[in-house]
Order: structure tokens, then C-alpha cells, then sequence
């Protein structure tokens, strides 16, 4: 070999190391991807609701006197337990109390009365027949038989009349004490006081028709409460009583509770730049797992419409537009779009009919930039796992 065929040998060879080096550096890099292995589990189809719901008690009233008047005794506190018809508390009621009493002599002095003029009525009638008998053996006139008569009957009246005035003084009794039961506020019902707006010796008046006070004693049954939440009317109509549902809290966010819808309301909500919404309220299966829970709290419910057991399924943020799927064949190789025949589908995850199997991958970062069919893609998670939970 001459020297100038060297030279052009040499030139030759190191222009092709510069061509491979341009070609390695230049070349286009895997763009990372997140990928999930497909696998079996559960699907369901869920409906949620479109604004935060709220813990309530089965019962909660608002007391208050039925009259005004000086709290003169606050016998609870808030916070205490009360049992159904204790009293909570009692206005100034002397005077209703002293009434009363009265009522009560009186009433005592009228059966007394009452007592004495039947006791005559019984002599009289007794009399009345010793003189009927003297008379059938002649041995008393019959004026004086008339009059034993009459005085019986008469006595008689006297009695009943009695009687009717003792019966109402037991109603006059009746009514002081019914409105000396006006002062006194008990519990409808067992449970925890939760407010009191009130203090010893202030007033308190019944709130007039179309205004709203406050009410003296807020009392709550918190041994049963329920999840009333807010659903779209679209989807309403495919709940019905006795669906399982799923309740979480944001005060006990590390886990949910299983519930059963009780009741569905009759009517829409329409509130103001609201959505139109249905009120669903839920119950929770198990009682013992709102003994920590409180009134007021906000929670969300999922309803569960179907659930499919043990079938393929994929992350729902796998899905594109149209039923497409960016399936991962390994680091470097191109992605490969699928379409597929999906199933139930929620937040998620979807069901997958047919076009992936078991073990395949796909792209769930398909919101990346470049991410797209054709492109070279290298993995940055471990999807050998598989897809946890439900």
C-alpha cells in the first residue's frame, strides 16, 4: 500500500468514528415514562358526591321554653350526658308554683265537700226508704214519705254537684301545672348537650314567627348519626336504598368506613351557582365506628352502583381519548398505541375487556409532553409489582 493510499484510508476511518460519534451523541434519548403493569383485581362502578357532605345525628333538637322568663336554674352543662325527661333547665316560676299549691287546696277542700254532701245523700236516702217502709205498715204519713224523698234526691244533687266541682278543680290543678311545666325545659330524648346559649339569670324569650334565635339548649343523640351529601341530579337516579357505599372523613383520613344508603330525598336542591343536587343520606354498616365521630364533621360518600370481581384492569388515567392505551415494551423501544374495549370504569381504575392481557404495561404519565406513539421510552418506576388495592 502506497503512502498515499494510507493517508486516504486513515481519513476515511476517522471520518467515520466522527460520523458515529455525532450519530451517539445526537441521537434522541428515551423519554422517561411512568408505567403500570396490567393485572387482575377489582372494578366498581361508584358515584360520588359534588360537594362535601356532613356528619349528623339521627336526632338533634333545638330547645327552648315554650314562654320568656329568668333562667333561675341551669341544672347541665355542655358536654354533660342527659337522659330522656331530665330536666335541663327551669325559669322563674314562683308565682306558677304558689298558683298551684292553690289549685291543689282548692281541689283538696272541693273533694272534701264532695265527700261530705254524698255522705248526707247517702243518709237522706236511707231515711227515704225507713219512711217508705212505716208507711206500708201504716205508721207514718205519706207527706212524710214525700218529703224523705225529695230531701234524698235533693241531697242527691247536692253530690253530683259536689263531684262536678271537685272534677274541676282537678282541672284547674291541670292547667297551673301545666303551665308551670311551660318554665321547666326537659330532654326529649337521651343524648349529649352540645350548646347552651344562656346564663343563669338572664332572660330568654321564644323566638317570634319568622325570626330565628338561637336556641336555649342544642341537645344531640350521637348514638346513631349519619352522612347526608350532596349528589349530582344526573346521577341520583341510579342510587336506590340499601346500596353499599363508602364513607371518608377528612378527620379520619388513613381509612374509610363501609355504609348502606337509607334514604334518598324527594326532591331536587336548587341552590344559586350551585349544581342542581340530591341529598343521599347513608348510614354506617357497622355502629361501633362512629363512637369517636362528631356531629358536624364533613365527609364524602362513593356509592358503589356494580362491582366486577377478579377482572383485567388498568389505572383510568391510562386511558386517552377514544379508548387508547400507550403500551411500554421495554427501555429504548418505541411506544405502542392500543385501542381497547373497556368495562366498569371509576376515578381509579377502569376494566379492560380486550386488547391488553395480563402482564402487559402501560403509560399512565400520558399528560407528559412527548409522550406519544412511536416514541422511544425508558421506564423510571418499577411496574413489576403490579397494581395494589382495589
Amino acid at each position: 500500500m502506497t503512502k498515499k493510499t494510507r493517508r486516504i484510508v486513515i481519513l476515511i476511518i476517522i471520518i467515520f468514528l466522527v460520523a458515529g460519534i455525532f450519530m451517539f451523541f445526537s441521537r434522541e434519548k428515551p423519554l422517561p415514562v411512568v408505567i403500570q403493569q396490567v393485572g387482575l383485581g377489582p372494578v366498581e362502578s361508584t358515584v360520588a358526591n359534588t360537594r362535601a357532605g356532613t356528619v349528623k345525628a339521627c336526632r338533634r333538637a333545638g330547645l327552648a321554653p315554650t314562654t320568656g322568663g329568668q333562667i333561675a336554674k341551669l341544672l347541665v352543662h355542655e358536654g354533660d350526658q342527659v337522659k330522656a325527661e331530665q330536666i335541663l333547665l327551669e325559669l322563674w316560676n314562683d308565682d306558677l308554683a304558689a298558683q298551684l299549691e292553690l289549685a291543689k287546696s282548692e281541689a283538696m277542700a272541693s273533694n272534701a265537700q264532695a265527700e261530705q254532701a254524698c255522705l248526707v245523700a247517702d243518709e237522706a236516702e236511707r231515711n227515704a226508704i225507713r219512711q217508705r217502709r212505716l208507711f206500708n205498715k201504716q205508721l207514718s204519713s205519706e207527706e212524710s214519705v214525700d218529703q224523705a224523698e225529695t230531701n234524698a234526691k235533693a241531697q242527691r244533687a247536692s253530690c253530683e254537684a259536689a263531684k262536678a266541682t271537685a272534677s274541676v278543680s282537678k282541672s284547674r290543678v291541670a292547667v297551673a301545672q301545666a303551665t308551670l311545666d311551660r318554665t321547666i325545659l326537659r330532654a326529649p330524648f337521651a343524648g349529649t348537650v352540645a350548646k347552651i346559649n344562656g346564663e343563669l339569670y338572664e332572660f330568654v324569650t321564644p323566638s317570634p314567627v319568622g325570626v330565628i334565635t338561637p336556641p336555649a339548649v342544642d341537645l344531640i343523640d350521637d348514638s346513631c348519626l349519619y352522612i347526608s351529601a350532596p349528589i349530582d341530579e344526573v346521577d341520583a337516579p341510579e342510587i336506590k336504598p340499601g346500596m353499599d357505599a363508602r364513607i371518608t372523613l377528612d378527620a379520619f383520613s388513613d381509612k374509610s368506613f363501609p355504609g348502606i344508603v337509607q334514604r334518598i330525598a324527594p326532591y331536587v336542591l336548587d341552590v344559586e351557582k350551585q349544581a342542581r343536587t340530591v341529598d343521599v343520606e347513608t348510614v354506617f354498616a357497622n355502629p361501633g365506628d362512629f363512637k369517636q365521630m362528631l356531629p358536624g364533621y364533613s365527609a364524602d360518600v362513593e356509592v358503589i352502583l356494580a362491582i366486577h370481581r377478579d377482572v383485567l384492569r388498568i389505572p383510568t388515567e391510562a386511558i386517552m381519548e377514544g379508548n387508547r392505551v400507550l403500551v411500554y415494551n421495554g427501555d429504548g423501544e418505541p411506544l405502542e398505541e392500543r385501542n381497547v374495549e373497556t368495562g366498569l370504569s371509576n376515578w381509579k381504575y377502569t376494566e379492560i375487556v380486550s386488547g391488553l392481557q395480563a402482564g402487559d404495561q402501560v403509560v399512565t404519565s400520558i399528560d407528559r409532553e412527548g409522550v406519544k406513539a412511536g416514541t422511544a421510552a425508558q421506564a423510571e418506576n418499577d411496574s413489576g409489582k403490579g397494581m395494589p388495592g382495589k
